[in-house]
């Protein structure tokens, strides 16, 4: 099918069509399906949550946990989880989210992996054209899991609000996302498997390291899922312009930036500063300059 009749498809309720959509924006097909869809709407309904946090902290039992929750209140829910990108295919890794199995055969819930195909911050560079795709379908929430493995997971706070960092009780766990970034990020911190020894003790070294509403969670079990379905959606009762301009800008950058790493002269330049041919800043000027530059225009 083409991309109005995959489109159609979607429209109507196919799981199938809405996955090829997906596929088409994480390729080169991305602004032919957005170019479908028509301009964006001035205001959307569609809202994005994210999640992030180190390996192991519990980010997909709770983002399932979630699911189950929004699903009690007739919500469609989307969910992108955001997986290491395979050496060899480029693919997903981690497409089969066995944690998330209860939710496979719900028809309200669409569950789907993207491969971060080397773009920074572990976030797929087609994570907002797919939410725009979902939000088109009429999908009511997206939850966006990262990969979570470090400083360059922030920029999850470029398309959700708000975004929420779970971490597990542990020695110097609060330090630890301290150092890495995750912290000034985080609209929301919650401690998962709280039931755990040092629970308490973690989200007293949170409170010394951040002002952030710090929340207990026991994701396996639904404990504390309550008040974080709560938290989440007063944060949003309080979003403001500013604070969607702010998010904006910081995915317009992040977007750009990803572009520049792929920039057909980046190697020419660098190989030109090496040699003493260009300084750092003159590169930095040619590599911003209009593709059809002829001074930066690829030889």
């Amino acid at each position: 099918m083409n991309i109005p009749e995959l489109l159609a498809a979607a429209r109507g309720g196919s799981l199938r069509a809405t996955g090829r959509l997906l596929s088409l924006v994480e390729d080169a097909r991305r602004e032919e399906v957005l170019a479908a869809l028509g301009p964006p709407p001035e205001t959307t309904s569609i809202r994005v949550i994210g999640l992030t946090g180190p390996p192991g902290a519990g980010k997909s039992t709770t983002v399932a946990a979630l699911v189950g929750a929004y699903r009690e209140k007739g919500l469609r829910v989307a969910v992108l989880a955001v997986d290491p990108s395979s050496p060899y295919s480029g693919g997903a890794l981690l497409g089969d989210r066995i944690r998330m199995a209860a939710h496979t055969t719900d028809p309200g819930v669409l569950i789907r992996s993207l491969a971060t195909r080397g773009h920074l911050g572990g976030l797929a560079a087609a994570v907002p054209a797919a939410v725009r795709v979902l939000a088109t379908l009429s999908y009511d929430l997206v939850l966006v899991e990262t990969v979570g493995v470090g400083q360059s997971e922030i920029e999850i706070a470029a398309v959700a609000d708000p975004t929420i960092v779970v971490l597990t009780p542990g020695a110097g766990d609060a330090v630890q996302a301290a150092k890495a970034g995750l912290l000034e990020v985080a609209d929301l911190l919650v401690v998962n498997k709280a039931d755990r020894d040092g629970a308490q003790q973690t989200v007293r070294d949170l409170h010394m390291e951040t002002d952030t509403p710090i929340l207990t969670l026991v994701a396996s079990k639904g404990e504390g899922l309550a008040a974080l379905v709560e938290a989440i959606d007063a944060h949003h009762r309080t979003d403001t312009p500013e604070r969607r301009t702010a998010r904006a800008h910081a995915q317009i950058l992040s977007l750009a930036q990803t572009r520049l790493r792929a920039h057909p002269v980046l190697a020419r330049l660098a190989a030109d500063v090496a040699a003493g041919r260009h300084d750092a800043y003159t590169a930095a000027d040619l590599l911003l300059r209009r593709p059809s530059d002829e001074a930066i225009s690829p030889s």
